[in-house]
């Protein structure tokens, strides 16, 4: 599992009909910085992912990708490579909370 940040979404009318109706969202992994643990820095790929959770923009998600995206409910026949499994509430590194999901 990942750890990202909804940064967009997807619309594509023109696909494989296992993909129909799920709606897609643009990911940005998120990396604990090497120098300073208390934050994040953004990796330098975005990811299309299937969400099943409902994500919005800006939120923080986990994800999973590969194989194990597939073993999501209802996405075992379908072409995917990424998943939204949760959307976090908060993330602790050494004992510090270094994201909160409430405003």
């Amino acid at each position: 599992m990942f750890l990202a940040k909804v940064e967009g979404s997807v619309v594509a009318t023109k696909k494989d009909p296992a993909m129909s109706g799920r709606k897609l969202l643009l990911l940005r992994p998120q990396l604990v910085d090497e120098k300073d643990p208390t934050k994040f820095r953004p990796g330098s790929n975005t990811i299309v992912s299937v969400d099943t959770v409902g994500a919005g923009i800006g939120e923080m998600v986990l994800f999973c990708q590969g194989s194990s995206a597939r073993l999501a409910q209802n996405l075992k026949d379908a072409p995917v490579d990424a998943v939204i499994i949760g959307i976090v509430d908060t993330v602790d590194v050494l004992g510090k909370q270094i994201y909160s999901g409430k405003a």
